[in-house]
């Protein structure tokens, strides 16, 4: 039987074989397979008030989402998510941390907790914005 090229919409069992397919060659490349997930996440009572989730593998660490309720921004759960996903990340051997925000979220936000911008990606996600890449040494 002859391969077949299909595009459909997400496809989590599909998204999950890439990845551990990439991990495999991933960790061969570099002799590291300590690729873990973190989270953090700030409750009140049944209610989340803000969460952070990433990643660490090796040196680098990277920050996929950081999110605080409207009612609660201002009183520095976003300073203290970020402070707790550092320490995660050195507890782990880490020596940098990478995150990126759209210019209408928090750009600086992490200028401000020490985050340096390293690149921008024009366009994204709509022309008129773009997506801040950073970086902080740890």
């Amino acid at each position: 039987m002859a391969a077949h090229l299909s595009v459909g919409d997400g496809d989590p069992a599909l998204d999950e074989r890439l990845s551990s397919e990439l991990d495999t060659y991933n960790f061969a490349a570099v002799g590291r397979d300590d690729l873990r997930e973190f989270t953090v996440r700030v409750d009140d009572g049944d209610e989340l008030v803000a969460g952070a989730s990433g990643w660490t593998w090796g040196t680098c660490a990277g920050i996929g989402m950081v999110w605080v309720a409207e009612a609660a921004r201002r009183e520095g759960w976003g300073g203290r998510l970020l402070a707790a996903a550092e320490d995660v990340a050195r507890e782990r051997g880490c020596r940098q941390l990478l995150v990126s925000s759209f210019t209408f979220q928090a750009p600086d936000f992490y200028r401000r907790h020490g985050y340096t911008e390293f690149a921008r990606s024009p366009g994204i996600p709509v022309d008129g914005e773009e997506d801040v890449h950073f970086l902080k040494l740890l």
